[in-house]
């Protein structure tokens, strides 16, 4: 049987090359690199030349500070309950904006603020899964603290315009915050040319190691620790570094800009291809215009069809797909991505989220597209939703 991974948007496969960078901190050079013996001299370069390239892979200036974290979530908290400590505790602000569509590590801390009394508001998305930007530019208020938006979905891959959002909410000397998750290694990231105050990213999403990421802050920007003890990371984030999964992760960032060209020309067109071979089934739409899109995402609707049905069909020809965020996949609830950009409750129901990688290959998506074929041909066979719809549902498959 074949294996075919089709859900990279929930973690992926390390690059070779980042496995094999970071080996020698195990057994090799396990000191650790802060201390002035021998065994931390030798693994502080590798530190110095990861950090490196996580500045350049980010465009972040020498004055920016890029700490390290354990994953996103991590930094994500960080952020808001930051300026929570920051801005909002001593009354000079009360208010939080962000979007209905955000990671659960953003919306659900922004639903634990709101417990101590925060005041959010939840920008709602459009057909295409985009906020309006004149919608933001009008609740933002005088106290308002923050306003934190992704920079790409991580279900519909829907981009959304940071440099625009971040403009506004610096017009209004609001500070911006941007979950880059599923856009760092996927689309060119410049911080020297859009002006955001902190970014969150993962090193997972671009074939780095689970458990490490970062969080970018701007030259100046102060911000609560979360994390008290040592002066690592500057006094920013006390704990030990994570010497190999650091070395890790700053060679699968440097790998992954190198390899944007190929994320939109072979991942975009491996993506455009299976898109194309779903839609000729019936009664199947996709979430957002594809050159809106990071390149290697799809989130499709098929109607009649189980989202959850359709994963054991796919996962029985061994291939790996997902409803939506992997960080709610043990929940049998609608997608509330679907619902946020206005579906109903039973189109909610048959999500079917595909992402690509630079390491599929064009076999792979081919034998991908028929098996999913097949799958809805099956599911719709003994669909009570389905089986009593106007025969021109029915048409094709």
């Amino acid at each position: 049987m074949k294996r075919v991974y089709l859900d990279n948007n929930a973690t992926t496969m390390m690059a070779p090359e980042a496995y094999e960078a970071m080996l020698p901190f195990f057994c090799e050079k396990y000191g650790n690199p802060n201390s002035l013996h021998q065994f931390g001299i030798e693994s502080a370069p590798a530190l110095r030349k990861a950090m490196d390239q996580l500045y350049e892979g980010l465009g972040a200036n020498d004055l920016d500070d890029v700490i390290v974290t354990s994953c996103a979530t991590e930094s994500n908290n960080w952020i808001l309950k930051g300026i929570y400590f920051d801005k909002i505790l001593n009354g000079e602000k009360d208010h939080i904006i962000t979007t209905a569509v955000e990671h659960p590590a953003i919306g659900h801390t922004c639903s634990f603020l709101e417990r101590l009394g925060v005041k959010v508001t939840r920008l709602d998305v459009n057909n295409e899964g985009l906020i309006d930007p004149d919608e933001l530019r009008d609740f933002i208020t005088d106290k308002t603290a923050l306003v934190s938006v992704m920079w790409a979905n991580n279900e519909t891959g829907a981009i959304f315009p940071i440099k625009q959002l971040a403009d506004i909410a610096h017009e209004r000397g609001v500070l911006f915050h941007t979950d880059a998750v599923q856009a760092v290694g996927k689309i060119k990231i410049n911080l020297s040319e859009i002006d955001v105050d902190f970014l969150s990213f993962s090193a997972h999403k671009f074939h780095g190691p689970k458990g490490i990421g970062g969080l970018y802050i701007k030259k100046g920007q102060m911000l609560t620790s979360l994390l008290h003890g040592g002066e690592h990371m500057g006094g920013r984030r006390s704990g030990t570094l994570n010497t190999p999964y650091i070395v890790a992760m700053g060679e699968a960032l440097e790998l992954a800009n190198k390899f944007l060209d190929m994320e939109n020309s072979h991942v975009r067109r491996l993506r455009d291809m299976l898109e194309d071979e779903i839609l000729t089934i019936s009664d199947v739409s996709v979430v957002g215009k594809r050159q809106n899109r990071v390149p290697n995402t799809i989130l499709a609707s098929i109607k009649g069809v189980e989202g959850e049905a359709m994963l054991w069909d796919l996962n029985k020809a061994g291939i790996a797909a997902s409803t939506g965020s992997a960080c709610a996949s043990e929940s049998l609830e609608s997608n509330p991505i679907m619902e946020a950009i206005g579906a109903d409750k039973d189109l909610a129901h048959t999500a079917l989220r595909l992402s690509l990688s630079r390491f599929n290959t064009q076999e792979e998506i081919e034998y991908a597209a028929n098996e999913i074929k097949k799958a809805v041909k099956r599911l719709r066979a003994i669909s009570s939703s389905f089986a009593y719809a106007p025969k021109w549902h029915k048409s094709g498959l």
